[in-house]
């Protein structure tokens, strides 16, 4: 288990030290793996960038949303939010994912009930939004999938995706973690960029999840003269708890003050988590894990613990497990307005925005 009072391993180290304000002798050792991951990922967008390879055609607009930097950033979220927004605006949307933490070689529908272990955790959570839901290592084979299922499909979006330059795009959104931001600025594993941060400049819209506005400017991104890029606000928003061992049971933070509670998250991110719930007025001993971990008893056997806090994503996987300590926190995205407008622009022109 990893816990706050544990010694952190390899890759907490690292991922502490990507987000430092300059180099440390770790990233700095790591440099030259970044030089190479660089003039890989720049040579493969440059293939598409340049005509020698082309997206294969699809038939219905894709819109991206994803990030450049390795972790969480709110993405998922956003696709579920985006996903019953385009849908509110009369439109048929359809989502496909790689499905992180699934064994998802090949295309697959995905329903809710789907085993995690099969379907990825990200995927079950998209699939209560009631659209489509697809996934495979092969986004592109995932789409047209979709495609051949629910013909009536008008509009794709891709958790995830925007390296996946074989999927057209006529829409990309990245997602900004605004607290961390790009870190040091270094491409992986020196940093945690997965594309220089200039990649900022080439999108449609920018999501910056949390934090204050403008994050990235004040963390290591470059930015092409003339080229404004609208920014958009975002929160996730949650303050009621459910149980995992009943569905109909609802707890709100003043519930558990007083109890010994402990959370556990394995997200990109769990400190966002953590943070969530001190903003809540809790102060719980935080057990962090790998994003996707995938949950066993001996996790959750916290023999002190009164309540145990995790997030959706946990819950998925911790559901078979639960007993009536265990409490998710459900999140929904709340990006500031406007940027549904400019993706229906963008989609179909100013007419229909």
């Amino acid at each position: 288990m990893a816990g706050i009072d544990s010694a952190p391993s390899f890759r907490e180290r690292l991922v502490r030290d990507w987000y430092r304000p300059a180099l440390t002798p770790l990233t700095t050792l790591l440099l030259p793996l970044s030089w190479l991951f660089a003039a890989i990922a720049g040579g493969r967008r440059a293939v598409y960038r340049t005509g020698i390879a082309r997206p294969a055609p699809l038939p219905v607009p894709v819109i991206i949303v994803g990030n450049i930097t390795a972790g969480g950033t709110g993405k998922t979220p956003l696709v579920a939010w985006l996903a019953r927004a385009l849908a509110a605006h009369g439109l048929h949307p359809g989502i496909v994912s790689r499905g992180h933490g699934g064994a998802n070689a090949a295309p697959r529908a995905v329903a809710r009930g789907d085993d995690p272990r099969q379907a990825g955790d990200e995927p079950l959570l998209l699939a209560r939004t009631g659209v489509p839901v697809w996934i495979g290592r092969d986004r592109l084979a995932a789409a047209r999938g979709l495609l051949r299922a629910h013909p009536g499909t008008d509009v794709l979006v891709s958790d995830d995706g925007l390296q996946h330059y074989r999927l057209p795009r006529a829409v990309e959104i990245l997602v900004v973690d605004g607290e961390r931001g790009f870190g040091n600025g270094a491409l992986l594993p020196a940093g945690p960029l997965r594309e220089p941060a200039a990649r900022a400049n080439t999108v449609d819209a920018i999501v910056v999840n949390g934090g204050t506005s403008g994050a990235m400017r004040v963390a290591g991104a470059t930015w092409a003269a003339g080229r404004a890029v609208p920014e958009f606000a975002m929160r996730l928003e949650g303050a009621r708890f459910v149980s995992l061992a009943g569905a109909a049971r609802f707890a709100v933070a003043a519930d558990f003050r007083g109890r010994r509670v402990h959370a556990i998250a394995g997200i990109g991110n769990p400190g966002r988590f953590f943070a969530s719930l001190r903003a809540l007025g809790l102060d719980p001993v935080c057990h962090a894990f790998a994003d996707h971990h995938a949950y066993a008893g001996s996790d959750l056997a916290l023999p002190d613990a009164e309540v145990i806090l995790m997030t959706d994503k946990d819950a998925i996987k911790c559901g078979s497990m639960a007993d009536a300590r265990m409490w998710t926190l459900p999140v929904e995205a709340a990006p500031a307005p406007g940027l549904i407008e400019l993706i229906l622009e963008k989609l179909h022109g100013p007419q229909t925005a």
